[in-house]
């Protein structure tokens, strides 16, 4: 988590700068699920041919640690399986669409700002948390 001050002009420059997030978070969501949708039938049949070769051969299905490793907090996956690339963009999407309800949440409690408009003077200083106002700090200067 990135913890953050950010000084804008006018609340509605902060309304401005959470649409632009919100967008952002929207088209890599989509992006995101596009790529899953690819992904997951070719894991659904890397998966059913794994599964008969195994069944042929007499062998019951383990988890397979082969190839993967842990180099501190990192995991690395060699020779990376369709099953491997699904289950990363499950999580990357999943972490997405979290991340757009809160921004949506935040957004939807900033409706006041559109009701300002002359606030010359004032400063918005604005505690963010992961690109989320968290506290908004006005002051006269």
């Amino acid at each position: 988590m990135v913890v953050e001050i950010k000084e804008y002009k006018s609340a509605n420059e902060i309304a401005k700068a959470l649409d632009s997030e919100i967008d952002q978070t929207k088209n890599l969501l989509a992006e995101y699920l596009r790529r899953l949708d690819q992904i997951r039938a070719l894991a659904e049949r890397s998966k059913k041919v794994r599964d008969v070769v195994l069944k042929l051969a007499g062998k019951k299905a383990a988890r397979n640690t082969l190839g993967e490793t842990s180099v501190g907090d990192l995991n690395i996956v060699l020779d990376a399986t369709p099953l491997h690339e699904l289950t990363a963009l499950e999580e990357a999407a999943r972490s997405q669409q979290d991340r757009l309800l809160i921004l949506q949440k935040a957004r939807e409690a900033m409706k006041w700002t559109d009701q300002i408009e002359n606030t010359e003077g004032l400063r918005y200083m604005v505690l963010e948390s992961d690109g989320v106002p968290t506290q908004i700090l006005l002051r006269i200067s």
